[in-house]
């Protein structure tokens, strides 16, 4: 028997609408599934990322010099400072002492008395800028006195030495070095550092006399 197509297209269009809202029933129906979430961390990620991370030093910074010698500014600190403050002459085998200006700290040399000089420790970064003591020079010497030993070292080598021209009060006291050189005699002038310091020795001796 023949069917008509005009029956059969309404039937068709029915079954279409109940597919869809089927279709969409089941859409809405997960509505209450969990949403997605973001990807979980695992604990592990966690720590690594909170734990901070520790520098290790590269280029680790260089240790002082050892034996840096001290600076001194004026005549007054040198005289504070000293064991030993005394003139006289270089001889061959030691100092020969012809005036005591200041003793101190258990010192005890007396005028005519020879002392041995020693030579600043080795491994001092200054030492190349050092002097050397020739016999024959006649010269004012701030002194340190070695507590091990019978000898003494004049105070940050250069600052130490004054060479002595002339006779009585008027000589002329000069430093040794120019640029390892007191500015001052009680008060630094810090527009003559570096120049050397030239004064007399009767200032020396009136330095020397003020200090306790």
């Amino acid at each position: 028997m023949a069917v008509d197509p005009r029956r059969t297209r309404p039937l068709w269009a029915t079954a279409t609408a109940v597919l869809a809202l089927a279709a969409l029933s089941a859409c809405g129906g997960s509505g209450g599934a969990d949403p997605v979430g973001a990807p979980a961390t695992s604990s592990a990620a966690t720590s690594s990322a909170a734990a901070p991370t520790a520098v290790v030093p590269t280029d680790a910074a260089p240790p002082p010099a050892k034996g840096k010698l001290r600076g001194y500014g004026t005549v007054r600190q040198l005289s504070e400072t000293a064991d030993l403050v005394v003139r006289g002459e270089v001889e061959p085998a030691g100092f020969r002492v012809d005036e005591v200006l200041r003793a101190a700290n258990g010192a005890s040399v007396n005028a005519g008395a020879r002392i041995t000089l020693a030579s600043l420790p080795a491994g001092v970064p200054d030492m190349a800028h050092m002097s050397t003591l020739e016999p024959g020079q006649v010269a004012v010497l701030y002194l340190a006195k070695d507590p091990a030993a019978s000898t003494f070292r004049t105070l940050s080598g250069d600052f130490g030495v004054f060479d002595v021209t002339g006779a009585g009060d008027d000589a002329v006291a000069a430093s040794r070095s120019q640029a390892m050189a007191v500015s001052g005699l009680v008060t630094e002038d810090p527009a003559a550092s570096g120049h050397g310091f030239r004064t007399t020795l009767g200032q020396l001796r009136a330095v020397a006399d003020q200090v306790e």
